[in-house]
């Protein structure tokens, strides 16, 4: 509503909500900060977990922040931007969405001051962009690099990654194999590495423990034989792998066949059959003695199959058959009359095996696989879920390292060292308004450990205090604070590394998102009877 001479006059539609000036920075910056509070107690290897309900009764018991994030429904507009940014993190490096939001929320908190301050909000912005850059530059500039052939170090990566999670009693084993899966399917392209986590295929399955989660170099298909007569060990398998149906397909068009004699009736499905042995006999000539097809198997086809010793699964994913033909050296086929030898692929065992109550079938042995499979076990359905969540991250750490092998402490020693440089930074070379910025940039970092300390049940002034003191000295730069013992200590020396490349991002983020909410002073929010209504248009559109 504006007003001309006492006059009022309507520029929005009746119900519209507006919140402009301070007051719509303040609801702002209180959303953002309600969201990384909840993330908070997570931190660290003393975090606590978060259990999630959703409008069906399902929970999720995790200490994941991304999928934190991704199943609570968040209503307010600028806390979805967290949400947003906690999936970019994810996506872009798949570690470090913690650190993201709650890196976002604290830059918020410091603003708040020097809004108070009076200070100009894009004097804010603009300091914080300056600190983000030189914080970027400085931790690559401290960054070690490694040898990606040091396994050791990669392990301490993994170990690193699965610490503050639920599967910290079985870290060791899921480093392990982590490090042996991503080294596995990492490939040289030019003079630089690359690694496709999904080429990694991950199978649950509760029962057991999870000790008993294993890798195998190949693929695991949760599927079983699809005949009773087929062999369930096949031994220096050789696998074609199918994308057409071993089925009499259904002509495109209406056609009309009329049978007059029993005759011409027997002649008719002896013809079907004739051509499914064809189909079975051409893939018996090549030496295949697998099939795994894409599409459905004729129960004659099946029973021409089995006759000839054939093991065979169909119905397969169309990602597990790429994931196949990685693992095997095998070419996807989609005409049967082009199969050749040539095409099949190798693996020393193909099995069918009972994994708690499902039968599934196990590829494993190929020569140099460029996919592999982790079959994780766990006793409880949930455990199950959070390790799945866990060993993606620990898999994503060490592949951030393969591709970029730079690396920084963890236990907040890297955010202490950085917080240390943007105050020299401020004074030395930006001088007025936006030092105050920049040194509160250098505050919001201190945040990290802070929490990791709040979590362990320590005295955050106290463990702070003893930190800033270890990084003031010349070798002090990889100090962090050993939350399991209480102790300020050198991280590198004790294994706690991360790939620089997620610290660098979740920075870079993070001032993505406070800067962006600083920069919005006024909130024009349609009423709800109006959204309601664009609502039920929207529904009808989809139904017609």
């Amino acid at each position: 509503m504006s007003s001309a001479l006492g006059v009022p006059v309507l520029i929005l539609k009746e119900g519209t909500q507006r919140t402009a000036g301070r007051d719509a920075l303040r609801v702002n910056i209180m959303a953002v900060r309600a969201v990384a509070e909840t993330l908070k107690t997570t931190l660290g290897p003393r975090g606590m977990d978060k259990m999630l309900v959703d409008s069906l009764g399902d929970v999720t018991i995790t200490n994941d922040g991304a999928t934190i994030l991704d199943k609570i429904d968040i209503q307010h507009p600028a806390a979805k931007m967290l949400v947003q940014i906690a999936k970019a993190q994810d996506n872009e490096v798949g570690d470090g969405t913690k650190t993201t939001v709650i890196l976002a929320g604290e830059l918020l908190r410091e603003a708040e001051e020097l809004l108070s301050r009076n200070i100009h909000p894009t004097v804010v912005v603009s300091g914080y962009r300056k600190a983000a850059a030189e914080a970027i530059r400085f931790l690559y500039e401290l960054a070690e690099k490694i040898n990606i052939d040091d396994i050791e170090t990669l392990k301490n990566i993994a170990r690193t990654a699965l610490t503050s999670k639920a599967v910290h009693g079985a870290r060791e084993h899921l480093a392990e194999i982590a490090v042996k899966a991503v080294k596995q399917v990492a490939e040289k392209r030019g003079d630089k590495w690359y690694v496709d986590v999904d080429n990694i295929q991950i199978i649950k399955k509760h029962g057991g423990s999870l000790l008993d989660t294993q890798l195998i170099y190949g693929v695991v298909l949760d599927k079983e034989v699809v005949h009773p007569g087929m062999p369930r060990r096949v031994e220096k398998a050789k696998i074609a792998l199918l994308d057409m149906p071993l089925e009499i397909e259904k002509t495109e068009i209406d056609a009309e066949i009329r049978i007059q004699s029993p005759e011409q009736m027997r002649a008719f499905l002896e013809e079907e059959e004739r051509i499914l042995k064809g189909m079975v006999d051409k893939i018996a000539s090549v030496g295949a003695n697998v099939v795994i097809c894409q599409k459905g198997i004729d129960d004659v086809a099946q029973h021409f199959l089995a006759k000839k010793g054939i093991l065979a699964v169909r119905r397969v994913k169309r990602s597990d058959m790429e994931k196949l033909a990685r693992a095997t050296g095998a070419r996807i086929v989609t005409n049967i009359d082009d199969l050749t030898e040539k095409d099949l692929g190798y693996a020393e065992l193909v099995e069918e095996r009972k994994v708690g109550e499902d039968k599934m079938v196990f590829i494993e042995g190929c020569k140099n696989p460029r996919s592999v499979s982790i079959l994780i076990r766990g006793g409880l359905e949930r455990m199950v879920d959070e390790a799945e969540r866990s060993l993606h991250d620990a898999l994503c750490a060490v592949a951030d390292v393969i591709m970029d092998n730079r690396i920084v402490a963890g236990g907040g020693a890297i955010e202490i060292e950085l917080a240390k440089h943007l105050k020299e930074y401020a004074t030395r070379e930006v001088g007025g308004k936006e030092q105050l910025a920049i040194d509160k940039f250098a505050e919001a970092l201190k945040g990290i450990p802070r929490t990791l300390v709040e979590n362990a049940g320590m005295d955050p002034i106290e463990v702070l205090t003893e930190l800033e003191a270890a990084h003031a000295k010349p070798d002090g730069k990889w100090f962090g604070v050993n939350v399991l013992t209480g102790k300020v200590e050198d991280m590198m020396k004790l294994g706690i590394i991360e790939p620089a490349w997620v610290k660098a991002n979740a920075i870079k983020a993070a001032t993505e998102a406070a800067t962006l909410i600083l920069r919005i002073d006024d909130i024009i929010a349609a009423s709800k009877l109006e959204r309601e209504e664009e609502k039920k248009k929207e529904e009808k559109k989809e139904e017609e």
